[in-house]
């Protein structure tokens, strides 16, 4: 017997569209000077950053967006991002809160997105690919509208790792036979936690020029130290 297709619960889809556009809204709440936005400009920087994965990861398996085909997307995008608005102030003492939300919607975003993409017959490559890029599409948008360097293209907290190793988790528990549903809880479990692990113990890729540093040094056995 065929597994059904694999539907996304309203209620978590909203849940993890809240969770972007408080973030969104602390995230443009936070520019001084010239670059202060106003209630409009908060507003859409957190629609776009609650809307956006759902929007990328339909997008890309060619799909109506489901965020299209209902009035609560927009509407909680909006709230959310009103809420995170005027109580930047609050939630910037609760960073700890803040990290672990952002931790948690980043790994639904991945897990809903590869989910749906298995369901829909992809092979695992292309589905992992499919729920990193919803995961993390939200904030490169962000980014982009804010003309500001792109977090994941920068040194950061494993950012984009995490959610593919999640994502990654993800497909292998399904394909080991547990069902989507199982196999989603545990990858939004593993991105979560490496996302959490990586922010408190400020973990990071190699930058470039450590990888450069290192090469010089296997090459050349040493590499001199220039102090200022």
């Amino acid at each position: 017997m065929e597994e059904p297709l694999f539907v996304i619960p309203l209620w978590a889809d909203l849940t993890a569209v809240g969770l972007g556009g408080i973030q969104g809204a602390l995230f443009a709440s936070g520019f001084r000077g010239q670059r202060r936005l106003d209630f409009l400009g908060v507003a859409i920087i957190g629609i776009v950053l609650g809307m956006g994965g759902g929007l990328i990861r339909d997008l890309l398996l060619n799909t109506t967006p489901v965020t299209l085909q209902s009035n609560w997307y927009l509407i909680t995008a909006t709230a959310a991002a009103l809420v995170g608005m005027l109580l930047s102030g609050v939630f910037a003492r609760l960073n700890a809160v803040i990290v672990g939300l952002d931790a948690l919607s980043m790994g639904l975003f991945g897990a809903f997105g590869t989910s749906k993409a298995l369901a829909l017959g992809l092979p695992v490559v292309p589905a992992v690919f499919v729920g990193v890029c919803a995961a993390v599409g939200g904030g490169i948008l962000r980014d982009m509208l804010m003309g500001v360097p792109i977090a994941i293209m920068h040194v950061g907290s494993l950012y984009a790792v995490a959610a593919a190793v999640g994502c990654s988790v993800l497909a292998a528990v399904h394909a080991f036979g547990a069902t989507l549903v199982v196999a989603a809880i545990i990858g939004i479990a593993v991105t979560a936690v490496i996302r959490l692990l990586a922010v408190i113990f400020d973990i990071s890729l190699p930058e470039q020029r450590a990888l450069y540093r290192r090469k010089v040094a296997v090459e050349t056995t040493g590499i001199p130290v220039i102090k200022p």
